[in-house]
């Protein structure tokens, strides 16, 4: 929304803040200003010019002209314009000498776009004389986000800016509406309203004897100024008035009319009609409609018809001036999608006493815009009775206590009355405030709302910040959230992603992975058709994860922690928290579940992986349990090779197990004093045994001067017969009173050799 200053000015007698004072001052107590900037630089210096002669120059479209300035005499200019010609009055603009084609040109003759009148950049612009020109001065526009006023529908006119900008600078507002000028008697046209709830008002006043014109200069370039485009004299008063109150307005030419009366109801289904921006629109009964006796003639509240439009030889003219429900426009502009001027205002609830107010203006202003116009009859009015101004109980000591700063009962009343609000005491320190009717739609209706009119114009800089003294207590400590965040530090300093994913799947996902969709918690009011279920596993959706990854990348990691939702035969679901770890790669190996252990060890620290019955989406021969402190808590595995190319390797956890069987205590171990003693030693095994089973073998024959045991490597092939491997252990033994000696790291050796060989096993030493 753009608003010009020197509109403004008109309205606040003696402002005097710069612009960019004011920008600031407006932002600060009204609204979010976006910037200014600066129209009609030109016209500062601009002055009428008649053109005395005009030579043309050879090989050039542009001619040599000779022109009175008046006050600064003849000057000669060179100028390209088609009607630069003889007696021709236009602006000139001294802009210093410069030589063009070999002549001295002293200044401009200036277009319309170019002093910022209208867009008109074809030609030099032709005025009257320099009364013309006299309303028209440089002027700076402030342009202020629509969204920060999308509450307040007064500020969508100029006068309800002045206004806040007379509130703020504790000047005087002046009232440019005149009731006083609307006619009296009967209206040459009747108007009919169906449903006094989606139109609450619609007036209605008649000229004729009109003619149809380019505005003055002053209407175009104020019109200019704020970005709407000057058309003729009756369209631009129309808009004028709308920049002004806020107040949406449309002419009719009288003559096009069917019958005498207008209709205001809504739409026939299937009735259709022909708009100004030349659209056909079908319309439907959900849109309410302006019809005269042949059918609509505008959409209410978003855009007229083409069938009565002004034109050049319109003579009779009905101005309207409504108020619409806002909720209807919008639904008829989102359904015809089309947003207007007009359309973007009504959505803001307009207040219905301005329909006159519009009115008023047109009789005053006409007399400018075409002088020779005549009234008939008088103003035609119907409205259903208009609802009591609202009153608010506000007490000052809760004013104060509120905004945190003393405020007394006349720098209240000041303000609220300096905004058009009503204020009179009722008691000590006790105000009522009646609410302006423009302030009422859908604005102000709360105490709360009239504290922060009078913050924002105090000023919130004047308020003291001030920590609240309120005694605060620091929450217990949440075990499981602290325990969360460590699981996710782990595995994002391993490399891996953290990922969140939406706690539903479909059907089709959960049959995928051999879930039944019945035994899963049904969503009632799902928020996609693909999303009905609450999930039982995170799996699944981590799968999606992998499946979008690996069209951009070859490898990679991600994790989850989230909730899975069991379905419980009474009471509420059971939600148990899960860790679901990834490792994809495209090539072959089978180096990612070892490294998935490796990071659950990180985590449970002795945990093992114990080979188990593949599930449906498991690899047959590549999944396990993870055990840890004599319990289940999850799996490792890698999925089907049917579900995704390449191999993903997966660990699902337990969470809430794992937090659960963490140690409480942890207990330090000093290091030790004295040196360790290392051996390997290789197992001759089965193809098919587990090196895990292996190993505790082995460690339980060490005895309790074992240290350590570390899996190395694995061997089959020749010398060993078939079916049979070589698996390494290196085993660390050490003491912490003394220095082992050589013999009794030998008796240890020996120990494990001597109990694994009496269980059956061969080792290579």
């Amino acid at each position: 929304m753009k608003f010009s200053y020197n509109w403004l000015r008109e309205y606040v007698d003696g402002l005097d803040i710069s612009p960019a004072k004011l920008e600031t001052l407006i932002t600060m107590k009204t609204a979010e200003c976006e910037g200014i900037e600066e129209v009609g630089a030109y016209l500062g210096e601009a002055c009428a010019a008649r053109v005395e002669a005009v030579e043309p120059i050879a090989n050039s479209h542009n001619v040599k002209a000779r022109v009175e300035t008046g006050p600064s005499g003849a000057k000669t200019v060179v100028c390209g314009a088609p009607n630069c010609r003889v007696g021709v009055v236009t602006v000139y603009v001294p802009l210093g000498r410069k030589v063009i084609q070999g002549i001295e040109s002293d200044g401009m003759l200036a277009s319309g776009a170019e002093l910022g009148i209208n867009r008109d950049d074809s030609a030099i612009i032709e005025i009257q004389n320099q009364a013309s020109l006299d309303r028209c001065k440089p002027d700076s526009v402030i342009e202020i986000d629509n969204k920060s006023i999308n509450h307040r529908p007064d500020l969508w006119g100029h006068f309800g800016m002045a206004r806040e900008v007379a509130a703020i600078s504790r000047q005087n507002l002046r009232d440019p509406v005149k009731l006083d000028l609307l006619p009296a008697g009967p209206a040459p046209v009747k108007i009919e309203i169906a449903d006094f709830d989606l139109c609450p008002r619609f007036s209605a006043i008649v000229f004729e004897n009109v003619k149809i014109a380019p505005s003055p200069l002053w209407l175009q370039y104020r019109l200019s100024a704020i970005g709407l485009n000057p058309i003729n004299n009756i369209v631009d008063l129309t808009n004028s008035i709308m920049a002004e109150l806020a107040q949406p307005m449309h002419a009719y030419d009288r003559d096009k009319l069917t019958g005498s009366t207008i209709f205001v109801r809504a739409a026939k289904a299937g009735e259709r009609m022909m708009a100004l921006n030349d659209e056909e629109y079908t319309l439907k009964p959900s849109n309410l409609v302006i019809a005269d006796a042949a059918g609509p003639i505008g959409i209410a509240g978003v855009i007229g018809g083409q069938g009565t439009a002004i034109s050049d030889q319109t003579t009779n003219v009905v101005f309207e001036s409504a108020n619409f429900h806002a909720a209807s426009v919008r639904r008829t502009s989102m359904a015809i999608k089309l947003r207007t001027d007009a359309s973007m205002r009504f959505e803001k609830a307009q207040d219905p006493v301005n329909t006159v107010r519009g009115l008023a203006r047109v009789v005053e202003l006409m007399r400018e815009v075409s002088p020779g116009a005549r009234l008939v009859g008088g103003l035609g009015d119907q409205k259903r009775d208009l609802p009591a101004l609202p009153q608010v109980e506000l007490s000052v000591d809760w004013v104060a206590r509120k905004l945190g700063r003393a405020v007394g009962v006349a720098e209240i009343r000041d303000i609220l009355e300096s905004l058009g609000f009503g204020v009179r005491e009722n008691g000590p320190k006790a105000l009522v405030v009646t609410i302006p009717s423009w302030r009422a739609t859908k604005d102000i209706s709360l105490k709360d709302d009239l504290v922060e009119e009078v913050g924002r114009m105090v000023g919130y800089d004047s308020i003291v910040p001030q920590a609240p003294a309120v005694l605060d207590t620091v929450p217990p400590q949440d075990d499981s959230r602290a325990f969360h965040r460590e699981a996710r530090a782990m595995f994002t300093a391993q490399g891996f992603t953290e990922v969140h994913n939406y706690s539903f799947v479909s059907d089709d996902l959960a049959r995928k992975f051999g879930f039944d969709p019945d035994d899963h918690v049904r969503v009632a009011n799902p928020i996609a058709s693909d999303q009905n279920l609450l999930r039982m596993s995170l799996v699944p959706e981590i799968y999606g994860n992998i499946t979008e990854n690996r069209k951009h990348f070859e490898r990679f990691r991600l994790f989850e922690i989230g909730r899975e939702i069991h379905k419980r035969p009474h009471g509420l679901p059971l939600e148990v928290t899960h860790l679901v770890a990834s490792i994809y790669s495209k090539e072959e190996g089978s180096a990612d579940l070892f490294e998935l252990k490796r990071a659950a060890e990180c985590l449970m620290p002795g945990a093992e992986a114990c080979p188990t019955a593949a599930r449906a989406y498991e690899h047959p021969a590549r999944s396990a349990e993870i055990l840890w402190r004599g319990e289940r808590v999850g799996r490792i595995f890698e999925l089907h090779p049917n579900l995704v190319d390449g191999r993903a390797a997966l660990l699902d956890l337990d969470l809430d197990l794992v937090q659960k069987l963490r140690p409480r205590v942890k207990t330090y171990t000093p290091l030790r004093r004295y040196p360790s003693s290392q051996f390997d030693l290789s197992v001759i095994a089965g193809i098919r045994e587990l090196a895990a089973d292996l190993r505790t073998k082995v460690k339980d024959f060490a005895g309790d001067l074992l240290e350590s045991i570390e899996y190395l490597r694995q061997y089959s092939g020749p010398p060993l017969q078939e079916n049979t491997k070589s698996v390494s252990f290196r085993l660390t033994v050490g003491s912490p009173e003394r220095t082992l000696s050589s013999d009794e790291v030998g008796a240890i050796r020996a120990r494990i050799i001597e109990g694994m060989r009496g269980l059956g096993y061969e080792l290579r030493v």
